[in-house]
């Protein structure tokens, strides 16, 4: 399977922070935002990754991550000049993808949650057409929102439903299968001039072919894309790695536990960090890692 981080879009509901630079550089309690998706793709082995965004912001995004052997990945890069919607990453990525699956996660969406790696594992192996990510919120109006069965058959799909059918919101991060590449090339603009994700799920539905795999206790969706969400994200972060030690979406240390990368790479990446906090926490995680070897 192959992955699409979007990280393009004007970002205006976060202006002016995102007048000169992308909202997926902005950081998030220490780390760039998209880190955060970046880890959960590399969390369960998806290695094949292509980074969307505006041409302007392209050479920073390719600077801050470069080839992605710093994280036994493969990065590629491709432009996309104006926001045409969420399915537009489909057909911008579609050399990319080739033959293969997709998997495609916005570049302001930060999930978190036990043993969240084996559940998206879970799903990816079961993926037959679509599976989305869904979420309870308290008011479903404002999100797309899921009709599903007790088997998590997806029966409807709603974008900002008046009377919403569930409370289940989708969440920004999709499973598909090859198809949906000719699907997406396929849609007709809708009346905002977009290509709707929610088209293209509506196809899998009709197919019967479509899942949702609900994220209920234990888990946190944020969508960084307003001020008010994005400090909630920012909050988030800081009191869980506060409390708990350990960082949210360190790409470094997903690679190396996954096994992506090796001590070197790990001591590496400590020193270019340096002193920073950050530089810190993947010195002492090398240190664990040489203290258990030695033991």
């Amino acid at each position: 399977m192959r992955g699409i981080i979007l990280a393009g879009g004007n970002g205006t509901r976060l202006a002016p922070m995102t007048s000169v630079v992308s909202k997926q550089l902005l950081p998030v309690y220490g780390k760039p935002m998209i880190y955060y998706p970046l880890s959960v793709l590399l969390s369960v082995g998806i290695t094949d990754i292509l980074v969307i965004a505006r041409p302007q912001d392209l050479p920073l995004f390719e600077r801050l991550l470069g080839d992605g052997s710093r994280f036994g990945a493969c990065f590629d890069y491709a432009e996309q000049e104006t926001p045409r919607g969420l399915a537009d990453a489909l057909i911008v990525g579609r050399e990319h993808v080739g033959d293969d699956d997709v998997a495609l996660i916005l570049g302001d969406n930060i999930f978190h949650g036990h043993d969240f790696g084996s559940i998206v594992a879970d799903a990816i192996k079961n993926n037959v057409g679509a599976t989305l990510f869904a979420y309870e919120v308290s008011d479903p109006e404002r999100y797309g929102v899921v009709r599903v069965d007790r088997f998590g058959t997806l029966l409807d799909v709603v974008e900002k439903p008046s009377n919403p059918p569930s409370n289940l919101a989708i969440t920004g991060f999709y499973l598909f299968d090859n198809d949906a590449l000719d699907v997406a090339a396929g849609l007709s603009p809708s009346p905002r001039g977009e290509l709707e994700i929610t088209d293209v799920i509506k196809h899998f539905v009709d197919r019967g072919l479509a899942r949702a795999v609900p994220l209920t206790d234990g888990f946190v969706w944020l969508d960084a894309g307003t001020p008010d969400s994005y400090v909630d994200a920012c909050n988030y972060v800081q009191a869980i790695e506060t409390r708990q030690g350990r960082m949210i979406a360190c790409p470094e240390e997903v690679a190396f536990v996954k096994g992506l990368t090796g001590e070197d790479q790990l001591l590496a990446a400590a020193a270019e960090f340096g002193s920073s906090e950050y530089g810190r926490y993947l010195t002492r995680l090398a240190g664990r890692f040489i203290e258990r070897s030695a033991a």
